[in-house]
């Protein structure tokens, strides 16, 4: 009787692991990839640079150059995760701020990758950044 329970569970862990493989990404709860034209997902993504060029100890603002993944999850809110490569402008933080360009120079840009998440709950008008990452 034990054999035949354990070719049962055997059967079942293989089926599980073929459906999750194969519909994982469409799990409930699962991240989804986002549209960039989401006023939310926006919204989020300003949070997010806005509290790293605080953060941040350099001398002139970053600036999203291109988004390398937007996702969303609905957790309790909605948790945006972004995978973005980030430059240096041409705007001092001592300066006031205004539409800053990415400096044309490599070397004064610096590019950079930035992992964040930031979680939001509107029906609260609450947003914040959970994770934030940043590597050369």
């Amino acid at each position: 009787m034990a054999v035949s329970w354990r070719a049962a569970a055997l059967f079942f862990s293989a089926l599980l692991a073929v459906a999750c493989g194969d519909f994982g990404s469409s799990m409930p709860g699962a991240p989804v990839k986002a549209d960039m034209n989401d006023p939310g997902l926006k919204s989020a993504l300003q949070l997010a640079v806005a509290e790293h060029n605080k953060r941040s100890g350099g001398e002139f603002y970053s600036k999203v150059s291109r988004v390398i993944q937007a996702q969303k999850q609905i957790v309790a809110g909605i948790k945006y995760i972004f995978s973005v490569k980030m430059a240096y402008t041409v705007c001092r933080k001592t300066a006031v701020k205004k539409r800053c360009a990415i400096n044309r120079n490599k070397k004064l840009a610096k590019p950079f990758i930035c992992d964040f998440e930031v979680w939001s709950q509107p029906w609260l008008n609450k947003s914040s950044v959970v994770k934030s990452s940043c590597k050369n």
